[in-house]
């Protein structure tokens, strides 16, 4: 059986005005390394690509350690940790970053989120946008972001699934320019092409897409735009073959049987959601189980 652990922020600390974003400092992610190394095997995406079945049907627990975002935080105090540990990961990252020079939208509203509270950040959005909210909406906004206050996840779930994500990115835009410089945030937040290709060459290189968006909400066509390009950028760049990817959100709407087909079509052979779960007998290899590392042993949301 395997199970996946997922983990964003690696950083030494999480100081800033307002709680936008959660991590863990370089000693928890090695703690919680440590826990799973007593619990089961670490495998590698070569063992993943070539074994899986065997792996799912097995007895044993395997884990199986992921990153998403391409963050430079992740270079430097994750990846470390795990050659020091001979622990093998994939660090999953979106093409837009590099291709185009642009953070992206999902990381300026993180970084808004730390200057202003989640209520302030809407009341901010409502100059450009009427916001109503239903009893379902908020619903389905704490089943999603189940770590988050109620408006935070009504913000988080209004900017990531209810609005059109083009005049979502110029909203978040003209806010983000007032506060921020964005080639700065850019070589400051995100890997460098150098630490992509050397992830690349050692099997820890993985597609989040190019733009970071649900990408079950699309279009076919730009379904196929946000998996293709990822994957032949990061593929050029690199020399070396990309065939795992995680869905940004992981949500069902965001990945979509539909979605889990064109990654099949387009080469993947591996790709993660973030629904919670162990990994037993699949029906799609496309579409696998994914767990936040705060839900596991050592996390914080561990029971």
């Amino acid at each position: 059986m395997l199970t996946v652990s997922n983990y964003h922020y690696v950083r030494e600390n999480f100081t800033a005005n307002y709680p936008s974003i959660f991590g863990l400092i370089p000693s928890e992610f090695k703690k919680q390394l440590l826990l799973l190394k007593e619990k089961g095997d670490f495998v590698s995406s070569k063992e993943l690509l070539l074994n899986l079945n065997e792996i799912l049907k097995s007895n044993e627990d395997y884990f199986f350690i992921t990153f998403d975002d391409g963050l430079k935080e992740q270079y430097n105090y994750a990846v470390p940790i795990l050659d020091e540990l001979k622990i093998p990961a994939v660090l999953f990252a979106n093409s837009r970053n590099y291709q185009d020079n642009k953070v992206s939208t999902v990381h300026k509203i993180h970084l808004l989120r730390s200057l202003f509270s989640s209520s302030d950040l809407l009341k901010k959005i409502t100059t450009y946008i009427p916001i109503k909210f239903s009893k379902e909406d908020n619903v389905k906004a704490k089943s999603i972001y189940i770590y988050d206050d109620n408006e935070s996840a009504l913000l988080k779930y209004f900017l990531n699934f209810k609005i059109n994500f083009t005049f979502q990115e110029e909203i978040i835009k003209e806010i983000f320019d007032v506060f921020y410089e964005e080639q700065k945030v850019l070589e400051e937040l995100y890997m460098s092409k150098n630490e992509i290709i050397n992830l690349g060459k050692n099997g820890f290189l993985g597609s989040h897409t190019h733009n970071h968006y649900p990408i079950g909400l699309l279009q076919e066509e730009e379904i196929t735009f946000e998996l293709e390009n990822s994957k032949l950028y990061f593929e050029e760049l690199t020399k070396t073959k990309v065939e795992m990817v995680s869905y940004p959100y992981g949500t069902p709407e965001a990945c979509t049987n539909k979605v889990a087909q064109i990654a099949q079509n387009l080469g993947y052979k591996l790709g993660f959601t973030t629904t919670r779960g162990v990994n037993k007998a699949v029906d799609n290899n496309l579409l696998l189980n994914r767990y936040d590392c705060n839900d596991l042993i050592g996390g914080k949301n561990y029971k």
